[in-house]
């Protein structure tokens, strides 16, 4: 269907563009049709030198005049037999009109404003369907040169509890290789391999494990808060941009399935539709 989409808008855009214009100004002409600037609706690239700006307007030209020849030798060879080009064409106009109308309608009058609470009754109602297919883990990590002169010092401060401890550590971030504070957000395990590839080596990584590594440049510090397993239920934060979409496609079906049940009363109490 997509495929046919495609078509007839080239079709409909082959016979609705460029329709008989003054030969005044025109930059190009096919048998009777002419191309105006005002019809290359199209942005230059940045940064084009003069002659590339030259060889893309020609190439656009080249385009057009192409289109054009193609669409007079269909004209020409090809029959529309019982009208089906014809049929398609308003089939298709018809399904572009109604999808304009319907995206007008959801701009004007659809409730984007999703607040917590309409999140938690959705995770609630529905948190069984969000099983993970991966494992998550919610971590800190430094990442710091091995010839730091306070290392012992450093580490224990990134195992402290305390929160000032946690905004001294925070202070020194500019010594750091690399870092990440946020052990409250749920990350995909398989990002963090990335980042950290010793964690491939790893047996086994719990919850609450403390990890220390060096490699030829420095030393890793890694503290495990939690992590989640596949098929476990994602926790709600984690989710949270999907369950946006789901709330606003569901009250997109919600507004769309009213506003067509309203249009249908108003037409049968207007005497605009009737069903024999």
């Amino acid at each position: 269907m997509r495929s046919i989409f495609t078509y007839l808008f080239v079709i409909m855009a082959l016979f609705s563009c460029n329709e008989e214009k003054p030969e005044e100004n025109a930059i190009a002409r096919v048998n009777n049709k002419y191309l105006h600037p005002e019809d290359m609706n199209f942005s230059f690239p940045e940064g084009l030198s003069r002659e590339d700006s030259l060889l893309y307007r020609n190439n656009y030209i080249k385009i057009w005049a192409t289109n054009e020849l193609l669409l007079n030798k269909a004209r020409i060879n090809i029959e529309d037999e019982n009208n089906e080009i014809e049929t398609l064409v308003k089939k298709y106009e018809k399904e572009l009109l109604i999808d304009r109308y319907k995206k007008a309608v959801l701009q004007q009058e659809l409730d984007t404003v999703i607040t917590d609470k309409d999140i938690d009754d959705y995770y609630e109602v529905n948190k069984n369907v969000y099983k993970l297919n991966e494992e998550l883990i919610q971590l800190k990590y430094i990442y710091y040169s091995k010839d730091l002169i306070d290392s012992k010092n450093l580490i224990k401060l990134f195992k402290s509890k305390d929160a000032e401890d946690l905004e001294l550590l925070i202070g020194r971030e500019l010594e750091f290789y690399s870092y990440s504070f946020n052990d409250s957000m749920w990350v995909s395990m398989r990002e963090v391999e990335k980042k950290l590839t010793f964690l491939k080596n790893e047996k086994k990584v719990e919850k609450n494990q403390f990890i220390q590594k060096e490699d030829s440049l420095g030393v890793y510090l890694l503290a495990v808060k939690d992590i989640l397993h596949r098929n476990q239920v994602a926790p709600k934060s984690y989710v949270t941009p999907t369950i946006r979409q789901m709330i606003l496609h569901k009250r997109k079906l919600e507004l769309m399935n009213t506003i067509e049940k309203i249009i249908m009363i108003d037409a049968i109490k207007n005497k605009q539709f009737e069903q024999y």
